[in-house]
This record gives C-alpha cells, sequence and structure tokens, in this order.
C-alpha cells in the first residue's frame, strides 16, 4: 500500500531541529524523504515523504518523538495556526492505493501515537468521527492556546478521539487524517500590506464564497518584504492552480497591487502542472519537461525545479537509494 504523508512541524526557525526530523524519515528503511520546506515567518516546516505504509508510519513515529523532544509549545510563536509541535499528519494515497485504505491507517495510527506518547488525537478530513472535524480549521479553532484552555477547562466538545483529555505538556496535540493530494501553494504580492492579502484570501477561498476546495489566508512574510496570499487547495481537479493564480491576480489588481510571484511548498503532480499547461496552449504531445516549464512560467514559480513533481521526485530519489 503506497501512501505519500505530509506532516507539518511546528519549528521553522531552528534549523538543527529540523535536520533531526528529516533524519528521523532517511533513517528509516523504506519511507522516502522527497522534501523539506522551512517557513521562519510561520516558524513551521513541512516534510513530504512516501513510501510503503508500514515504512511511512514508522518514519512518522520517529519524528514525533524527535518533536516531542525538541519542541515545546509553550514557546512557541508563529504566523501559521498550530495546535501541537507536529499540527497535522495526512495520509495520502498513491499509485493503486484508495483514499478508504488511508482513512482506516490514519485512524489506526492515531490511536497508537496517542497511545504511546500519550498525545491527544484528533481526526480530521475523510478520516474525521464528527462532521465538524472535517474542516482543519475548524480543529485548529482557538490554536493551541485555546484547545489547550479548552482541555483544562474540560470541554466537552473539545475532547480528542484518541488520547488524554488534556494538552501534552510540550507537544500539545495533533491532528491524523486522510485526504487527497493536497498543494500547499502561496502567491506574494508587491506590497507591505497584509489586510489586502487577507482581502483577497477571503475573496479566493470556498469559505467566503469563493473557489470550490480552496483554503486561503493573508500573512505578513518579513523576509520577503511582502505580504502573502498563503492557500491550500484541496482538488486541484475541482480548481486548477491556473483558476487560482488569476483569480488572485484579478483581485490583486483591483486593490491596485502587482502580483510578484508564486511558491510551491513541498510537490505537487504532474497532472497539476498539466492542468496549468493546457490552459497556457502547450500541446499535450510536449515533453513533461517543456510542460512543466511553461506552466512554471505562467504561475511565476519561484525557483522553479522539475523535481517539484511528485512522481519525479520519488523516482529519482528511489534510483538514489538503489545507487547505494
Amino acid at each position: 500500500m503506497l501512501v505519500e504523508s505530509v506532516p507539518n512541524y511546528s519549528e521553522g526557525r531552528r534549523i538543527e531541529v529540523v535536520d533531526d526530523l528529516a533524519g528521523a524519515v532517511t533513517a528509516t528503511s523504506g519511507a522516502y524523504l522527497l522534501d523539506r520546506t522551512s517557513d521562519a515567518s510561520h516558524n513551521r516546516s513541512v516534510l513530504t515523504l512516501a513510501g510503503e505504509a508500514a515504512a511511512v508510519e514508522a518514519a512518522l513515529e520517529a519524528t514525533i518523538a524527535v518533536a516531542i523532544r525538541d519542541i515545546d509549545m509553550e514557546r512557541h510563536a508563529g504566523e501559521h495556526p498550530r495546535i501541537g509541535a507536529v499540527d497535522v499528519i495526512p495520509f495520502v494515497p498513491l499509485g493503486d492505493t484508495a483514499l478508504d485504505d488511508c482513512v482506516g491507517l490514519a485512524r489506526a495510527f492515531g490511536a497508537r501515537v496517542a497511545r504511546r506518547f500519550e498525545l491527544p488525537v484528533y481526526l480530521y478530513a475523510r478520516a474525521a468521527s464528527r462532521p465538524e472535524r472535517v474542516k482543519l480549521a475548524d480543529v485548529r479553532r482557538g490554536g493551541y492556546e485555546g484547545l489547550r484552555d479548552a482541555l483544562a477547562a474540560d470541554d466537552v466538545e473539545r475532547r480528542p478521539d484518541f488520547g488524554p483529555s488534556r494538552a501534552h505538556p510540550r507537544a500539545g496535540a495533533v491532528a491524523v487524517g486522510a485526504r487527497p493530494f493536497l498543494i500547499a501553494w502561496n502567491i506574494n504580492l508587491e506590497t507591505a500590506d497584509v489586510e489586502v492579502a487577507k482581502r483577497i484570501a477571503r475573496g479566493v477561498r470556498e469559505s467566503g464564497g469563493g473557489l470550490p476546495a480552496v483554503q486561503g489566508n493573508g500573512f505578513m512574510i518579513e523576509e520577503l518584504g511582502c505580504a502573502q496570499v498563503s492557500m491550500n487547495l484541496l482538488d486541484f481537479a475541482t480548481t486548477p492552480m491556473w483558476q487560482v493564480w488569476e483569480a488572485v491576480g484579478r483581485l490583486a489588481a483591483e486593490a491596485g497591487v502587482v502580483v510578484r510571484e508564486s511558491e510551491l511548498i513541498g510537490l505537487a503532480p504532474q497532472a497539476a502542472f498539466d492542468d496549468v499547461a493546457d490552459h497556457a496552449g502547450v500541446p499535450r504531445g510536449e515533453p513533461d519537461g517543456r510542460r512543466f516549464d511553461a506552466a512554471a512560467t505562467y504561475l511565476r514559480l519561484r525557483d522553479p525545479d522539475p523535481l517539484m513533481v511528485l512522481e519525479r521526485r520519488l523516482e529519482a530519489v528511489q534510483a538514489a537509494e538503489r545507487q547505494r
């Protein structure tokens, strides 16, 4: 059962900690680390790993142990919403794996790590046991501090699916779920006015009446000196990247702002870039590399690399592993 996981960790400034998290994956036989991204402003890192389910689970458990050891949520601060040191762990089907397989995997994994680490676990997305926890934003309501205080007050509605009804003293809590492939993608604006980014995010996200299967928020990114529309594309087949890019561009222009560039967090499937290439008028018969280049140009993708394509990255990592 081939799966991908894209765990998010509440640490993006101490690179030595992120190195240890990544090292826990690479030290696990059969688990392939495809990508790692850290953001100092969000104080958050994202790893992308794939492999057979058992290997991915073992690697994820190893990273939880590192996060509990090295991340203290009582000291953590950052732009991004979060509830724990390991904030979210999604299981994503690859190859012939079905989404229902990942639902069962997420629930079993959540129960196991709750027992092992005495960690509150919340099931979300397709693995959710309650309709009000399908959306990750609802699970994260109030952030770490809000959830910690709600559990301390024995708020019945905030009790976890697995584990103790109290926040872990260092690691908080974790959301574990199953979902289709999600594209984490940011669009940077030529303005330092974060309110503009927030208005645009409200305009494009589904909850604000915008585009289906799009989540978004606006942030100020100090190291880039600009405001950012930070988004999750929950289903690129429903709303392709080019449509989001054009919607953000249109709303930015209405606010008198220019779009600077976009940045991909982690990887995206070839099919997502193919959608953009099709829209840009590149024939289907062209090589995948040419179509990726056209898509990257259309989206003004920062630091484009063909290995941003998930299938290529997995092939490259597996080939490198075979040569060792």
